[in-house]
């Protein structure tokens, strides 16, 4: 998977980091969205990205109600949201931007 970086390295507040990292956390990407309150744009890149891992994760719920295949869909996509979720928090860590692959597409849509 080839990750671009959206920004450069640079220091970031704790505020910004902690709700960044929530982003990627589940739910919690919707206290990214709501507590950002100063409009920081790094905050809101990551929650944007972690609400697409946060709706394909409810919409692999609903694939185990497909017959045959719903369990492999839902397993991949538990799979492949965790990975993500996994380089989101990594590149939250590093204080960077990394536009993931599909995700991003999908995210730059909200």
């Amino acid at each position: 998977m080839a990750f671009r970086a959206l920004t450069v390295s640079k220091h970031r507040s704790p505020k910004s980091q902690i709700l960044a990292m929530f982003s990627y956390l589940g739910v919690l990407c919707l206290i990214s969205l709501m507590f950002n309150d100063n409009g920081d744009d790094y905050v809101r890149f990551h929650a944007k990205q972690g609400l697409v891992l946060w709706i394909w994760g409810i919409l692999a719920i609903f694939s185990l109600y497909v017959p045959v295949l719903g369990g492999f869909i839902f397993s991949f996509s538990v799979l492949m949201i965790t990975l993500f979720a996994i380089a989101g928090v990594v590149s939250v860590l590093f204080s960077r931007a990394w536009r993931l692959p599909f995700i991003y597409q999908l995210a730059s849509l909200l």
